[in-house]
């Protein structure tokens, strides 16, 4: 497993925020907030305009990885609030009209520039080509994912979870990247399962796991970036 990143953090505060316990806040709810207050990636994402501390992980993986180049087509799966649509927009020029990014989400999205913004499910049997059709009918080059499933606090759970949503996607993205393309998802600590990480090495040239110095140190997840996608071929 590989650790992209610059190896420093934003500054962010220099002073530590407590929050004070209150009986409208649980515990939980107060650590959560104590993280977010005191998290240098939250607050250099608001001030340089990102939706998610999220789109730290995707600027050092593609810094280190360089998955989105110029003139791309990405489809982001599971994209809202829009961290990684804000991201790839600006590493293929989408604003330019040289690159597309396409996302997909049940929830509903703010419009982004130059980002085409689909609400539903890519489950959804019509998604694949709906998705290729909003790409111009052509293929991706790049399938991204940050989704994950609602932790349930059981780590062997959470991971069956997250396999299988990550399984899902793989799936998915077999049917609208185009030969030598990429597919970059969240996983959990443990990495990618055998049998899925069996299959992805079939239909990829390269399947790593990597860890973005902003990913927090404390958190399970990791990131399978499969590249080189050997477009069915055996």
């Amino acid at each position: 497993m590989s650790r992209p990143g610059s190896g420093s953090k934003p500054s962010g505060n220099s002073l530590k925020v407590r929050v004070k316990t209150s009986k409208s806040k649980t515990v939980s709810q107060k650590i959560w907030l104590e993280r977010q207050l005191n998290d240098p990636y939250v607050h250099e994402a608001k001030k340089l305009g990102y939706r998610s501390r999220s789109a730290f992980k995707l600027i050092e993986i593609d810094d280190k990885y360089e998955i989105l180049k110029p003139g791309y087509r990405v489809v982001d799966l599971g994209a809202a609030p829009g961290g990684w649509c804000q991201v790839a927009s600006k590493r293929v020029k989408a604003e330019e009209g040289k690159g597309k990014v396409v996302a997909i989400d049940m929830h509903s999205m703010d419009p982004i520039p130059s980002v085409t913004i689909f609400k539903k499910d890519f489950y959804d049997e019509d998604a694949p080509a709906v998705l290729i059709a909003a790409l111009g009918g052509e293929q991706a080059d790049c399938v991204l994912s940050d989704m994950a499933t609602h932790a349930t606090g059981h780590k062997q759970t959470d991971h069956i979870n997250i396999i299988a949503l990550v399984e899902t996607g793989y799936v998915f993205a077999k049917s609208i990247l185009k030969p030598g393309g990429t597919y970059l998802a969240k996983v959990l600590r443990g990495g990618t399962e055998g049998a899925l990480l069996t299959s992805l090495k079939k239909d990829f040239r390269t399947v790593r796991h990597v860890k973005p110095m902003s990913s927090r140190d404390d958190s399970a997840e990791l990131f399978m970036l499969a590249t080189g996608f050997r477009g069915g071929m055996e």
